[in-house]
């Protein structure tokens, strides 16, 4: 049999079936060597059957009772679908592989492998790749870690500005916001608020940065900081119509500390500063 893939996933697949002369099934011994079949198949860029046998690798570990093991394989199939372009088997695999990572009580492997999951997916499935940034950012603040989703939040806001859904953009970095005030990060906290009011800028969304604006005035950290001045002068700006003062960022490169200081990418200028 030696290092053949094909032949290891044939002895393995017996060893997990009952028959008049095995009356158990050998998890074990199988597991084995369906691990040692999807490396193989890796090696030799047989993506396909190194996914399948990823899975079947990971099945095994659970019925060891290896939840962690299992998770590490779950990922490694998902890499495979990522090199076969099967967008929803990655989003499947990263999710059951944070789903097994929960299972060991770990928050912070069950975010990241969803974390992963959403770079993953970015190019070829943008709408999941949030949705899995979202879902890692739910369990980080489950577990009472809103800090750690600090960059989460973040990625996500970058794919709806690249996506040009820039409501949804302004809605996760006010999410960021809040959980940065849980988290008693005031420069954060104030640094997604202003950067959501210049996302409705960008969007030539006046009113509802005035409105954002108002909002996150109630708070008093952001009205006494650098950065809610920041975003008074800039709406005042945009009201009285001067390009000049709107073309300088009126003085945003102070208040976010960003390399882009004009107006001419306002989208960058947000996720940057957040």
């Amino acid at each position: 049999m030696g290092s053949d893939p094909e032949k290891l996933i044939s002895k393995a697949d017996k060893l997990t079936k009952l028959s008049f002369t095995r009356w158990s099934i050998d998890w074990k011994s199988a597991t084995g060597l369906y691990e040692q079949a999807a490396n193989g198949f890796r090696l030799a860029k047989s993506y396909e059957k190194a996914k399948e046998a990823f899975e079947k690798a990971s099945k095994g570990q659970e019925m060891l009772s290896s939840p962690w093991d299992a998770a590490k394989h779950m990922e490694s199939a998902a890499t495979m679908a990522k090199e076969l372009g099967n967008w929803k088997e990655v989003a499947d695999f990263y999710r059951r592989a944070s789903v097994l990572y929960n299972e060991c009580g770990r928050a912070q492997p069950a975010s990241d492998a969803l974390g992963k999951g959403a770079r993953a997916l970015e190019d070829g499935a943008p709408d999941v790749a949030v949705q899995l940034y979202t879902e890692a950012c739910a369990i980080l603040e489950e577990d009472g870690k809103e800090q750690m989703a600090f960059d989460l939040y973040r990625d996500a806001a970058r794919v709806y500005l690249k996506l040009e859904k820039y409501e949804d953009a302004a809605t996760i970095l006010i999410s960021l916001a809040l959980a940065a005030d849980k988290s008693s990060a005031t420069h954060s906290q104030c640094k997604a608020y202003l950067s959501a009011i210049i996302v409705y800028l960008y969007s030539h969304d006046f009113k509802q940065a005035e409105k954002c604006y108002n909002d996150c005035c109630q708070v008093e950290v952001f009205l006494n900081s650098d950065q809610g001045r920041c975003a008074g002068k800039l709406l005042s700006a945009y009201a009285d119509g001067d390009v000049e003062d709107i073309k300088r960022g009126v003085t945003i490169k102070h208040c976010i500390k960003s390399r882009s200081h004009d107006h001419q990418d306002c989208k960058e200028i947000a996720y940057r500063g957040c």
